[in-house]
């Protein structure tokens, strides 16, 4: 009989189990406060197990965890602890997000420590909020952590959440509501609920005001939504509990990091990535051309073959880590081996010019401007990107384009490749005649048959009425083939990636007035606007196929 270790495997290609292993469920483990946490330990058939893993998160710990992370992992010599955190799946306690990873992290450690099985050193880890609980171990790293893999997870709920300014509305209102209803009783009802929650989100995040709405779809469930919405202050005390900032200066372990381009926490990754390299902790970075969701289905494959690598390097003791610190994926042409992040790359400037072009050299002196007016009425809407919904990642938005809301700028077609590799900037001579606005600008790729996908990213909330407005992009690893055309997008809003400025200074959480704001982008005359794009006509140095 085939095994679901053994299904795994061979759908993910990598040699298959080495062992027998056994579940043993409900396991409860104390917390200093009294509260016990139930986990499942599988313990492999073996009596020279590989090394411990540890994963602590809060969405279960049946499938996919229970194959992912305890079957695949188990089966190759590893005793595995798949662990519920407080107030999920029968763990004690109420849940707060993040709030107890740290203190209840470290009781879980204690408890593993006077285990008969335990190895004696553990590993750790998991994506997303499993990663951050890898994170709240590191702040103080007890001293049998050995190894780390974290995949897209972040340290910090306040850059994540009001990094760009705005409030990060459609993720973190979304995945609360997924939180409330993630233990609802019977399977088909869990299945028409899922199939609901995209609508039931898109109505909440067009209703006002923001705390009313999200409270209106989350009942009595999620009661830390409004606080997260009540803080738009990162320097505010309240997010120090909900962020590990630290730990980035304090971890020694060997950290595998693993992301996407379109993944939310990217920005993070990569941070977390020069803290680390920086310090001279063994690291490596890993970015394929995959978006949130996709981490347990696209990734999968990559995110397991070179964790087993990572582990067996610094926990098994059974290979060694050969390839270089740095892998990316290059859109439209591959997986490239680097020294480090980013790479150097020559800078190509395109002038943001009149009649929605985009050249070379800049535009005349007496250019005149080109406007906009975003109307938090009709906010100009979110298609694709950095998202944590299913609709997140590379997205045809042709028709966003097209919208009166957003001034576009198209490029000539390219006479030969353009590999842009690193962080874009965005440079507008910007005006608007209402001080509360939004910037949201967009590189996107042009076909041949004029279809328009999205490459990078940048948003600004402002409170001023003219300036230079400089905007860094999403980091990007993109090859625009020749042939194509590159188009930047200039709006006033994402809605709801971002929630809508509503143009009058009102509390995000209980403003209700609507505003408009028309926004003026000079090409000459005012000043002169354009993007600077860290490419060159070949990868970077370092290819490795």
């Amino acid at each position: 009989m085939t095994t679901t270790a053994e299904t795994v495997s061979r759908l993910i290609r990598i040699p298959g189990r080495k062992t027998k292993f056994t579940v043993h469920r409900g396991l409860r483990v104390p917390m200093r406060d009294g509260v016990e946490l139930v986990a499942d330990h599988y313990a492999p058939d073996t009596a020279a197990p590989a090394g411990t893993l540890l994963v602590r998160g809060p969405y279960g710990r049946r499938w996919p965890f229970s194959a992912l992370f305890g079957a695949v992992y188990a089966s190759r010599g590893y005793h595995v602890v798949v662990q519920s955190v407080r107030g999920t799946f029968g763990s004690g306690g109420e849940f707060t997000p993040m709030v107890h990873e740290k203190a209840d992290g470290a009781d879980t450690v204690a408890w593993l420590r006077e285990q008969p099985w335990f190895t004696g050193s553990f590993g750790t880890v998991g994506l997303s909020y499993l990663g951050f609980t890898q994170w709240a171990l590191l702040d103080d790293p007890p001293p049998e952590m050995k190894a780390a893999v974290i995949t897209v997870g972040p340290h910090d709920l306040s850059a994540s959440s009001w990094g760009s300014g705005a409030f990060s509305l459609n993720d973190f209102l979304g995945w609360s509501d997924m939180v409330v209803h993630q233990e609802d009783p019977g399977k088909l009802q869990a299945v028409i609920r899922q199939l609901r929650a995209r609508r039931l989100v898109a109505q909440a995040t067009a209703g006002l005001p923001l705390g009313e709405a999200g409270r209106t779809l989350l009942g009595t469930g999620a009661p830390w939504y409004e606080s997260w919405l009540e803080h738009p202050d990162r320097e505010d005390p309240f997010w120090d509990a909900l962020r590990f900032p630290e730990a980035l200066e304090r971890a020694q372990v060997p950290v595998l990091l693993i992301s996407g381009w379109q993944d939310l926490f990217i920005d993070q990754t990569l941070t977390q990535f020069a803290h680390l390299h920086r310090r001279g902790v063994p690291t490596a970075l890993t970015v394929g051309p995959w978006n949130h969701t996709q981490m347990m289905t696209k990734a999968v494959p990559v995110v397991i073959r070179e964790t087993l690598d990572w582990l067996g390097t610094h926990l098994g003791g059974d290979r060694a880590w050969t390839r270089a610190a740095v892998r990316i994926y290059i859109n439209n042409s591959g997986w490239v081996e680097l020294p480090d992040w980013p790479p150097a790359m020559p800078e190509r400037e395109l002038y943001v010019q009149p009649a929605g072009r985009l050249a070379d050299s800049p535009p005349d002196a007496t250019a005149p401007p080109s406007t906009f007016v975003y109307n938090p009425a009709d906010p100009t809407p979110t298609v694709g990107g950095r998202l944590l919904a299913p609709e997140g990642g590379y997205r045809n938005d042709t028709r966003l384009a097209q919208r009166p809301d957003v001034l576009s700028f198209t490029g000539e077609a390219l006479a030969s490749d353009l590999y842009v590799v690193g962080t874009p900037v965005v440079e507008l001579a910007h005006e608007s005649d209402n001080p509360y606005n939004d910037v949201f600008v967009r590189v996107s790729q042009l076909d041949a048959k004029g279809r328009s996908v999205n490459v990078t990213d940048g948003f600004r909330r402002l409170t001023t009425t003219s300036g230079m407005v400089r905007i860094e992009l999403d980091p990007v690893a993109h090859r625009f083939p020749a042939g194509s055309r590159i188009r930047l997008l200039v709006a006033g809003g994402s809605h709801p990636r971002f929630a809508r400025n509503l143009g009058t200074g009102e509390p995000p959480i209980s403003g209700r007035a609507l505003a408009p704001a028309k926004h003026t982008v000079h090409h000459g005359d005012g000043g002169i606007s354009r993007l600077v794009l860290p490419a060159g006509p070949q990868p970077p140095a370092g290819l490795t196929g």
